[in-house]
């Protein structure tokens, strides 16, 4: 099957299109293009501000250890400039005239001092490596406490807007890099200091010989750095092309798209999609790869024609006598340790600019989190309801031209069972979120018992409201916990959890599964069962009916329920009429019959109110939907 896709007449179909255009920008490509867009010098520019902020993570994170990683990569620095001394003086010993046993005495002090040198920078290793390893836990849990602190707390709205999604996409990879930013600053300090520590030793050894490192290992820095950016620059290039694949790669060998993918024969069509995007992505690769190719290899000949001059310098000094052979042989070995060392370099300064990008978008977030806060709350302690007034509640969601919830007013009494009805869209669910408290209208007001509800306390108001929302989420616990969430400031009472499940028709389900109540709800743990809709509607009821406040808001509670269980959960929510305050919002009108009143929404306004006989009577909008309803249980025409 060819893809659906708008071709040009009298021009050539594009081998690449497919059923998945433009794809949006994710989080992790920013610090990627900051990367390959940033000059060499702005790279440079920006090192000092990104170890500035790595050390300051660290630091509020566990002080001690920072200074130990410090303090001993410092010193291990200071251990390698002696310990190349230390080899000069070896081979002095060594290279002197006579028998070799006695050589071999003359070179055993420094020889010692070597291994003593050795074994101290060994020791320093393992205490960096020690406050390294304990530093990066800390630091995680620095950085997404403070993360998931903020992200619990935003306003419920806050996740309707792209932008704040944007934002806390690349906030979690900036919480992810910011161990990554810590340890490519450690790397790079201890990198540094080895290439300082090489640096000082020639220059003790012999002043020419600083030259000679020079010219060995700077031209291969700069080669490695150059094939870092192009790299960076090929990655970045194939990013929408990934994507792609990895979402083909979903939809062919994954579970949850299998059924339809064989019930509809998409194998085919799956596959040419895939074939398009491969064979686009493997050209391009392939030209990109050359580039790096070629890149790498100009490097690496420059690196090798660089040190291979400073042999030749080497051997032109040992003749001239500017040099002894020791310091010559010394000499050999410092290049070739500053030759790795300035390799880490190049490498942790690469790592340290990408994280830091990431790292940014984590302290932007952060700095910007403060705009999709609630608004500063009241103190008052919310009493049992006797009334509620909702008076002209207009809200509008960012991305719509008109409001989804416009000028609504209405009454609800304690005790009564409310309906909202309407079709989809009306704004029934946004009025039920509203009056939640999950959102904050533009314009009008509500009260709970005349008290405005922004000066109440919003967790004790909270408290008081049980919402079983239709769109329902799936937790990864088992079928008990699940349900003791209801309740989570309570602990768990198997009895009530039992009881709860008995009200949602939940019980005899519950009990069926292979480990009843202890049964995971997740496939991805060991015996982990999946539910269908149905069964999980049920849990989600339970764990409202657990809560057992006076006020339950219940939205399509039943959507997906079997009728012998949609009639049980119903009986339960009519038992609470006359005592606790009910909010039913469902599609079938014949289970909000006993409601006291029946709001009905239209395009998010109230269109008519009254009670079932009410409605009927006034032959609108309710009465029409119920007798459409009503036919698919009647013979009449």
């Amino acid at each position: 099957m060819a893809a659906t896709t708008d071709a040009v007449p009298g021009q050539p179909v594009d081998s690449e299109a497919t059923v998945l255009p433009e794809l949006r920008s994710v989080w992790w490509e920013s610090g990627l293009r900051a990367r390959a867009d940033a000059g060499i010098l702005t790279v440079f520019a920006e090192l000092p501000r990104l170890a500035d902020a790595a050390f300051r993570v660290s630091w509020q994170a566990n002080r001690t250890r920072t200074v130990i990683v410090g303090v001993a990569t410092v010193l291990a620095g200071v251990m390698s400039t002696f310990g190349l001394l230390a080899t000069q003086r070896v081979l002095i010993g060594l290279f002197t005239a006579g028998p070799t046993p006695g050589r071999v005495r003359a070179a055993l002090p420094a020889l010692f001092v070597l291994a003593v040198l050795t074994a101290i920078r060994a020791g320093l290793g393992s205490a960096t490596g020690f406050a390294e390893n304990g530093l990066t836990p800390l630091v995680d849990q620095q950085v997404q406490r403070r993360l998931f602190e903020t992200t619990t707390v935003v306003r419920l709205e806050s996740f309707d807007q792209d932008a704040f999604a944007d934002e806390m996409e690349r906030a979690w990879r900036g919480c992810e890099s910011t161990t990554q930013l810590v340890q490519a600053t450690m790397n790079l300090l201890a990198g540094t200091v080895g290439v300082l520590a090489v640096t000082a030793a020639v220059v003790v050894i012999h002043p020419l010989l600083l030259a000679a490192l020079v010219l060995a290992t700077v031209p291969s820095a700069w080669a490695a750095l150059r094939a870092g950016h192009l790299q960076y620059q090929t990655y970045l290039a194939g990013t929408v092309r990934r994507r792609r694949l990895w979402l083909l790669n979903h939809l062919m060998a994954v579970r949850q798209p299998a059924t339809e993918l064989r019930s509809y024969g998409l194998r085919g069509f799956l596959l040419d999609q895939y074939d398009r995007v491969m064979n686009a992505e493997t050209v391009i690769q392939l030209r990109l790869a050359r580039r790096v190719t070629i890149t790498t290899s100009i490097g690496a000949a420059v690196g090798g024609i660089a040190t291979t001059a400073v042999y030749v310098l080497l051997g032109i000094l040992l003749l001239d006598d500017q040099i002894p052979l020791s310091a010559a042989a010394t000499g050999v070995i410092a290049v070739q340790v500053a030759q790795r060392a300035l390799a880490s370099v190049t490498y942790q300064i690469d790592r340290l600019y990408t994280e830091g990008r990431h790292f940014r978008d984590y302290t932007d977030f952060m700095d910007r989190a403060e705009q999709y806060l609630p608004a500063a709350s009241g103190s008052k302690d919310p009493q049992a309801l006797h009334t509620l007034n909702i008076d002209r509640v207009t809200l509008a969601y960012p991305d719509r031209d008109t409001p989804a919830v416009a000028d609504v007013s209405l009454t609800i009494q304690a005790g009564q069972t409310v309906a909202f009805v309407g079709e989809n869209g009306s704004g029934k669910t946004t009025l039920a979120a509203i009056i939640a408290g999950l959102r904050t209208p533009d314009s009008g007001s509500i009260r709970w018992n005349q008290t405005p509800i922004e000066e109440l306390d919003p967790d004790a108001l909270r408290r008081r409201i049980t919402v079983v929302s239709q769109k329902f989420y799936e937790w990864p616990f088992s079928a008990a916990t699940n349900i003791a969430m209801g309740d989570i400031d309570t602990p768990p009472d198997q009895d009530r959890i039992e009881n709860a499940a008995l009200e949602a028709a939940a019980h005899d389900m519950i009990l069926d599964l292979p480990y009843g109540y202890a049964t995971m709800l997740d496939r991805t743990f060991a015996q982990g069962q999946d539910l269908s809709g149905g069964q999980w509607q049920r849990i989600t009821a339970a764990r409202g009916f657990l809560r057992n406040t006076d006020f339950l808001i219940m939205d399509e509670p039943s959507a997906a329920l079997d009728a012998r269980a949609e009639a049980a959960l119903f009986n339960t929510v009519k038992a609470r009429q006359g005592s606790k305050t009910t909010i039913l919002i469902t599609h079938r009108l014949a289970n909000v019959r006993h409601a006291d009143t029946i709001y009905v929404m239209h395009q998010g306004r109230l269109a008519e109110t009254g009670t079932h006989r009410q409605l009927l009577t006034q032959q609108g909008l309710y009465a029409d939907w119920y007798h459409l309803q009503k036919l698919g249980y009647t013979d009449d025409e």
